[in-house]
């Protein structure tokens, strides 16, 4: 499993359960590493660096001898790492990431959207300027704002500037923003999109076990919280829905590309014609997919049947509704500045805690994680804002 995390977290529980040893590649202080399902843990000094990352991987794969293991990819540069070098590493490991052509058209928001548009699935209108100079020729002359300014490659941007996404009000504002974020991810690589209204809790998701372009596993959601409040960098209240309409699109969009892996296809419901229109397309676990386990399809451990067994389940299974996940540790922080921000409300926020069904780190099964991670705050608030 490469990266240590939360998520990496529910990975190595997920397996450890049914007595699979884990082994955790990070170059970051993580919760995974206490856990009492992980066998090992190896600190390496990047991940970030494909040669960095791939000699590391090596160097693990000798240490504890892991011929024939899974890799669990936990970040998205890493996925993207894992099927480039598809050949390279699949003589002594089985890789758990899509195809390079799969994930290429995830990867890259480019590729994203022009593949929804050509299989014609909503979503939000947008624009691809190679600097601020093509804005006016560029943008329909009808869009006004507000606007969400954001890079093609998420790497490229977030790293620097520690967010997703720039929000601009108006349009005689675009110009300076987008402008600013191409000096920092460079010429082509800025998106301008039409922002859908309606706050981060209309967005929902679509994840999903998919072998050869059919999912196989099936979990909708509402994210109902996330952090940062508007451009969230990861869900922190999530409850299952049943949500048929997202089936139709996602469903076509994986058998476009020929997916093969867990993947998360988020959307936001548009209050205007109640559309639920795709945002992104996540090609490997999602933070809150320990939900899927108390919900029943636990999907690391299905993806770890389906490629050493060679035996995904008979027929499309789902989770049930109704059941919810939160991360307490950014939902509480995030909660107080919308309480204050006057965006949330004190009472209706602390009504929603008792009805959460798992939490992203504390276990009783398991208890070392939590306190780990409480250790850890400060480290985490630092290296990545949690």
């Amino acid at each position: 499993m490469i990266g240590g995390d939360y998520q990496g977290l529910g990975i190595a529980r997920s397996l450890g359960r049914h007595g699979i040893p884990v082994c955790v590649l990070d170059d970051e202080r993580a919760p995974a590493s206490a856990s009492r399902y992980v066998a090992h843990t190896t600190r390496v000094p990047d991940l970030r660096d494909d040669d960095a990352a791939l000699a590391a991987i090596e160097r693990a794969a000798r240490e504890v001898a892991m011929d024939g293991w899974l890799l669990y990819p936990t970040r998205d540069e890493t996925v993207a790492l894992l099927a480039r070098h598809r050949g390279d590493l699949e003589p002594r490991f089985r890789v758990t990431s899509p195809s390079w052509a799969a994930v290429r058209v995830c990867w890259d928001k480019r590729e994203t959207y022009r593949t929804a548009a050509e299989l014609g699935i909503d979503h939000p209108r947008t624009w691809v300027p190679q600097g601020p100079d093509d804005l006016e020729d560029l943008v329909d002359a009808d869009a006004e704002g507000p606007f969400v300014v954001k890079p093609a490659i998420k790497e490229h941007f977030f790293y620097s500037t520690g967010v997703k996404a720039w929000r601009v009000d108006a349009r005689d504002e675009l110009a300076a923003v987008v402008a600013r974020a191409t000096a920092v991810a460079g010429p082509g690589e800025i998106l301008v999109q039409e922002l859908v209204p309606g706050g981060g809790r209309e967005q929902y998701s679509y994840c999903a076990l998919v072998r050869a372009g059919t999912p196989v596993a099936v979990m909708t959601v509402r994210r109902r919280r996330q952090h940062p409040s508007e451009f969230g960098r990861a869900s922190t209240f999530v409850e299952t829905v049943d949500l048929p309409e997202l089936d139709a699109p996602s469903e076509r969009f994986l058998a476009a590309v020929d997916y093969d892996g867990l993947v998360e296809l988020e959307y936001k419901r548009d209050p205007r014609d109640g559309r639920a229109r795709l945002l992104d397309v996540n090609a490997r676990t999602w933070g809150y997919h320990s939900l899927g386990a108390a919900a029943g399809v636990d999907f690391p451990y299905l993806l770890h049947r389906a490629c050493t067994e060679d035996a995904p389940p008979p027929a499309t299974v789902r989770t049930r509704p109704g059941v919810r996940w939160i991360r307490l540790a950014t939902d509480l922080p995030n909660a107080v500045r919308d309480v204050r921000a006057g965006t949330q409300r004190l009472g209706t926020y602390l009504r929603t805690l008792p009805g959460a069904d798992t939490e992203a780190v504390f276990s009783l099964r398991d208890p070392l994680p939590w306190f780990y991670e409480c250790a850890l705050l400060p480290y985490l608030a630092v290296r990545r804002g949690l």
